[in-house]
């Protein structure tokens, strides 16, 4: 038999990664936004700050919170990156429309009739996903129906999608789209 272990040494995270290469895209200008509606759980808006760390992405989180932004399971999984996440935090829904006034976004759920890569996404849009366990409400889906879209899922295989996986599909896609043009 094979002995196929491996041992990983471990560096400080305040490094640059030795093996990265900084791969050739045009980064969309204004950048999308992503916006968060009463997430839940701290590892999942941890990663989801990652991702907006990697892609330039401004990140709205809209509250009622179900942590606080100290809680370390949130800074871990964020790393050592969350100096490069502009974030902002709106303590509810009508303070982010106040905030963030502008009708171009999209809205994400297992409720949707379009796919999310059925739209032809622009610089500046703003895509907004719900909690874990609730999704968004169904007064706010019923207020933009051409806005709401969906990531296919094969039936009755799982309820929902992971909110951090949800968002990264979701964002690389419209990246995608803009890196076309």
């Amino acid at each position: 038999m094979t002995d196929r272990s491996f041992h990983i040494t471990t560096a400080p995270l305040n490094h640059p990664h030795l093996r990265r290469q900084d791969l050739p895209f045009r980064w969309p200008d204004p950048p999308l936004r992503v916006a968060l509606l009463r997430p839940e759980i701290p590892p999942n808006t941890g990663n989801i700050a990652r991702l907006c760390a990697a892609t330039g992405c401004p990140l709205h989180l809209i509250g009622p919170l179900g942590f606080r932004l100290a809680d370390k399971s949130l800074k871990r999984a964020g790393l050592d990156y969350w100096d490069e996440v502009e974030m902002h935090t709106h303590p509810d829904w009508d303070a982010f429309r106040q905030a963030v006034p502008d009708d171009r976004f999209y809205l994400f759920s297992t409720a949707a009739p379009r796919s999310y890569a059925d739209v032809a996404y622009r610089p500046g849009d703003l895509l907004l996903f719900g909690s874990e366990s609730a999704g968004l409400p169904d007064p706010l889906l019923r207020a933009y129906p051409d806005s709401v879209l969906g990531i296919p899922m094969r039936p009755g295989a799982v309820r929902s999608l992971n909110l951090s996986n949800a968002v990264a599909i979701v964002v690389y896609e419209a990246l995608r789209q803009l890196n076309l043009f």
